[in-house]
């Protein structure tokens, strides 16, 4: 199990899993007055938390599918990602998709996050790539 160091400002517990087999871990709203979104709108949500991330990790902040089918509330930018050399708070960029106004209250659970390892890559340039079974085809060829 990886150990993140993290700074909590929030006036919440840390985020957790919410289910044995979760993969992302609720975000929350951390906010001194209510945030409005009017439809169509977005607005960035701080959460209080400051996370100091290993090399070779990364954070993904994603929509939660809940707030999403019942508000029509999701992430602008998602996945967004947080680095592993950021130290500044976790900032959740909400938009409004629906024609009602939502509105944010601190407490609130407005996203999840997910800590994913990666690799970074070195490229090789080419002439040509090797051929494969789908070759060029794309974009809904492998069937509905």
């Amino acid at each position: 199990m990886v150990k993140i160091l993290i700074v909590n400002k929030s006036s919440f517990d840390l985020p957790s899993y919410e289910s044995n087999f979760a993969a992302g871990l609720d975000l929350r709203a951390n906010l001194s007055e209510k945030i409005t979104i009017d439809p169509m709108d977005r607005k960035l949500i701080p959460t209080g938390l400051f996370i100091a991330l290993p090399k070779g990790y990364e954070a993904q902040i994603r929509p939660r599918s809940g707030t999403a089918i019942k508000y029509g509330i999701t992430v602008l930018n998602s996945p967004g990602t947080i680095d592993s050399d950021y130290r500044g708070e976790i900032g959740i960029i909400l938009i409004n998709l629906s024609n009602k106004r939502f509105v944010v209250n601190s407490g609130d659970r407005i996203a999840q996050m997910v800590i994913s390892k990666y690799e970074q890559i070195k490229w090789e340039l080419t002439e040509s790539l090797p051929k494969s079974n789908r070759g060029e085809k794309g974009f809904g060829s492998t069937g509905k």
